[in-house]
C-alpha cells in the first residue's frame, strides 16, 4: 500500500527523544526515509530501531547544532545523496534554567540563544538549496506559548522562542512567493516530555498528553499542507 509521504525526504532535530522522536517515527510509518540528528547517538539508535522494526527507514547523523560547521557538513553529506528535502522540523532547543531577568546567568543564555536561534538559521542557511529543490517542501519548527507570551521566571527561554519564531517567520516570508517551499510554527502546548518534567518537576506526568499527540499533528501538516506563514498550538 502506498503511503503518503513515500518517495519524500525528513530531517528531524532533537529527534533522540520526546517530540523529536514521535515525529520521526511518525514521519516513517508515512513512509518518508527520516534523518534523525542529536547529541547523543545511543538514544538516535534506539529511535531508529523502532522505524526499521515497524517497516520503515532512517539514518541518524549524531551532531551537536551548536557547532555550525557540523551544520554544513551535515547539509553536505545530505545532498551528495539525496536530491531534495521535503520536510524539515526543527525541534533541537535547550530550556536552560528558569530565573528572574536579573538573575539570568549570560553563559547559559548565550548557549540558549546559540541552539534556540542561531543554530536554527544556519539550519535553514545550510538546507536552503534542497529545500527549494522539493516540489512542496514543509518546514515546521517547535515553539513555546512563551515565545508570544511573557511569563515570570521565562524571560530566556522566552527570549529565544520569540526570535526563533521571527527568524522562521521571516524565512516563510521571503520564500512563499519565490518557492515552494512554506513554514509552520507549532506550539504543542503542555506535553509529556523530559524538558516539560524539568520545568514543572510537581506536576504528574499523565495529567498531560504524550509526545506522539504533537507527532501525528505534526505529520498532518506535512501530508496535508497549509497556507503560509502557519502558527497552531496543538491542543
Amino acid at each position: 500500500m502506498t503511503k503518503a509521504l513515500d518517495g519524500k525526504l525528513a530531517l528531524v532535530t532533537g529527534a533522540s527523544r520526546g517530540i523529536g522522536a514521535a515525529t520521526a517515527i511518525a514521519l516513517a510509518e508515512a513512509g518518508a526515509h527520516v534523518v534523525l540528528t542529536a547529541r547523543t547517538a545511543k538514544d538516535l539508535e534506539a529511535v531508529e530501531e523502532t522505524i526499521f522494526q515497524a517497516g520503515g527507514s532512517a539514518t541518524i547523523a549524531p551532531l551537536d547544532l551548536t557547532q555550525s560547521d557540523a551544520i554544513a557538513r551535515l547539509a553536505t553529506a545530505i545532498g551528495e545523496r539525496w536530491q531534495a528535502l521535503d520536510v524539515l522540523v526543527l525541534n533541537a532547543a535547550m530550556l536552560g534554567s528558569l530565573s528572574a531577568v536579573p538573575a539570568i546567568d549570560a553563559k547559559e543564555f548565550a548557549q540558549v540563544l546559540t541552539l534556540n536561534v542561531s543554530a536554527q538559521a544556519a539550519m535553514l542557511a545550510a538546507f536552503d538549496p534542497m529545500l527549494r529543490r522539493s516540489a512542496g517542501a514543509r518546514v515546521i519548527g517547535l515553539t513555546s506559548s512563551v515565545g508570544r507570551t511573557p511569563r515570570a521566571y521565562w524571560g530566556a527561554y522566552g527570549a529565544s522562542k520569540a526570535a526563533f519564531e521571527t527568524l522562521l517567520g521571516a524565512y516563510g516570508d521571503e520564500t512563499a512567493e519565490i518557492s515552494r517551499i512554506r513554514t509552520a510554527i507549532v506550539d504543542p502546548g503542555a506535553t509529556r516530555t523530559k524538558m516539560r518534567a524539568r520545568a514543572y518537576p510537581g506536576e504528574d506526568p499523565q495529567a498531560v498528553k504524550p509526545p506522539e499527540v504533537v507527532a501525528a499533528r505534526i505529520v498532518a501538516l506535512a501530508i496535508d499542507g497549509f497556507d503560509p506563514g502557519h502558527v497552531e498550538r496543538v491542543g
